[in-house]
């Protein structure tokens, strides 16, 4: 028989875990990658599951320092053979708004996972300046410059992308 920590657990997992994923996803650009982060900072939690007095803030802080750590090293993970290459898409053309979206995902994949953290939190998230710098445990002149660096390298992968400022302040 679960214990009421193991059922709190369970119904917290079953109602918030998707979020999470997604969270996840916009981090690593990776299903299983993200499936993955999801499980690691959930196996965490369980063991101080009493002592967690907001859950989701705190996985999601999890999520975003276990991201931003390092320690999943692309060395590490193994690398899975197939027969055949993954099929890609034929002489199709693909709607302007999707092409954009692949074209801004592969961009955001090639920042370092630190200003990729940092532009999800406040772009995707829609955290503050200070809220960012407390869920990744470091200074708000550091996310400024993060998020600096990481538009200008976005703006240089993704040219055709509207930067206004609207866009880029999260006004609509």
């Amino acid at each position: 028989m679960d214990t009421p920590e193991e059922a709190e657990f369970s119904a917290f997992v079953e109602q918030r875990a998707h979020t999470l994923l997604k969270t996840a996803y916009a981090l690593t650009g990776d299903r299983h990658a993200a499936e993955d982060l999801v499980q690691t900072a959930l196996a965490k939690a369980f063991s101080r599951w009493r002592r967690i007095d907001e859950p989701e803030p705190y996985l999601r802080r999890m999520i975003y320092n276990e991201f931003a750590s390092g320690w999943r090293s692309r060395r590490r993970q193994a690398e899975v053979s197939v027969p055949e290459p993954p099929e890609r898409a034929g002489n199709r053309v693909m709607e302007a708004d999707t092409a954009l979206r692949l074209l801004l995902r592969d961009a955001l994949r090639a920042l370092p996972p630190r200003q990729r953290a940092v532009l999800i939190l406040r772009y995707f998230e829609d955290l503050s300046v200070e809220e960012t710098a407390a869920v990744l445990s470091c200074r708000q002149g550091t996310v400024a410059s993060q998020a600096n660096r990481g538009l200008a390298k976005l703006r240089q992968l993704v040219p055709q992308l509207d930067w206004s400022p609207d866009l880029v302040e999260g006004r609509h």
